[in-house]
């Protein structure tokens, strides 16, 4: 009789918490999680995360399939979303198999880059994007030794970009666009390791010139458009580069175009408006095959436009008017 007692408690135990019994996430983990929801104020965003259901099967979280071990935090929306509130959870940083934290489109959250982000060194990707967050970008993020992707775009960071980024030698992407960061360009950006990461750094205040040891990279996107940068950029061009987006638009820039040259298959945009850029329009850029956006106005050059590949196909005088001498087709014929 006293057998069959055990064996029916424990049978009850079984119909009663089957989700004791069927847990993946780590205890540790999942008090973490719940620590980060309370930190953002219980947002409707993170309704599902019940302490009494596996963490595992949480919106916006990634669980490892053998160790069960929270890799991803990606906390989005699709669009601005303001439930969401606080600063960056401090608790992010006691989820130490994290390889991917996101924040995207959360205009209330605000404060500063959290300094415990800098314990989670199994990071690979950290976006924090529109949202409020400000202060100057944490240099203690260089020990977040295998980060491929730091995107901080459409924030309100300022100060000076830390040199010491250069020192992520896994980084693929750094989007550090639409903030209000100041100062020059490190260059120590020159370091990075080759061929370079995308850099973006449009819309800010950055100022000086552009570092020349920036040549010795060869990344795919670049865009420093809409800043204060001054002097050269020839070093960004080459025709052995695999250049697909070059943007320096907007910026007080002043070089001589007719010296630079182009890769003919990769450079799909390539846009130089609003700068003090003078000399010819190259003929070399009538062989690159793939030309898709291309705009030159508002500079100093001069002479006829080279005709042939995507110059006149594609691009209408608005791609060159505003300059000192230009002329030729779509322009008005020379004198």
């Amino acid at each position: 009789m006293e057998t069959i007692l055990i064996v029916l408690c424990f049978l009850s135990f079984l119909l009663l918490s089957p989700i004791a019994l069927s847990e993946k996430c780590n205890p540790q983990d999942k008090k973490a999680l719940l620590r980060i929801k309370k930190e953002l104020n219980n947002p409707y965003v993170l309704a599902s995360w019940d302490p009494h259901t596996d963490c595992c099967e949480w919106y916006c979280i990634e669980c490892d399939e053998k160790t069960h071990r929270i890799t991803a935090l990606t906390i989005q929306s699709s669009v601005p979303d303001t439930n969401l509130s606080g600063h960056i959870p401090p608790s992010v940083g006691d989820l130490p198999y994290l390889e991917n934290l996101e924040f995207h489109k959360f205009p209330r959250l605000t404060g500063p880059i959290q300094p415990t982000i800098a314990k989670l060194t199994n990071l690979k990707y950290l976006l924090i994007t529109w949202t409020n967050v400000s202060g100057p970008i944490p240099s203690f993020l260089s020990q977040l030794k295998n980060l491929q992707l730091l995107h901080l775009s459409f924030n309100n960071l300022t100060g000076p970009i830390p040199p010491s980024l250069s020192q992520l030698s896994n980084l693929l992407s750094l989007k550090l666009d639409r903030n209000k960061l100041t100062g020059p360009i490190p260059d120590s950006f020159g370091s990075f390791k080759k061929p370079g990461p995308d850099i973006i750094l449009s819309h800010n205040q950055l100022s000086g010139p552009i570092p020349a040891s920036l040549g010795q990279l060869d990344p795919e996107r670049i865009d420093f458009s809409r800043n204060k940068l001054e002097g050269d950029a020839s070093m960004l061009f080459g025709s052995k580069k695999r250049t697909q987006i070059l943007d320096v638009s907007r910026n007080l820039l002043s070089f001589d175009f007719s010296k630079v040259d182009f890769p003919k298959q990769s450079l799909i945009w390539l846009d130089l408006n609003h700068n003090k850029i003078y000399g010819n329009i190259p003929v070399a850029l009538t062989k690159v095959e793939n030309l898709q956006q291309f705009n030159v106005s508002y500079n100093s050059l001069c002479g006829k436009i080279p005709q042939g590949g995507e110059l006149q196909k594609r691009f209408d005088e608005y791609a060159y008017f505003h300059n000192k001498c230009l002329c030729g087709p779509p322009l008005p014929p020379c004198k």
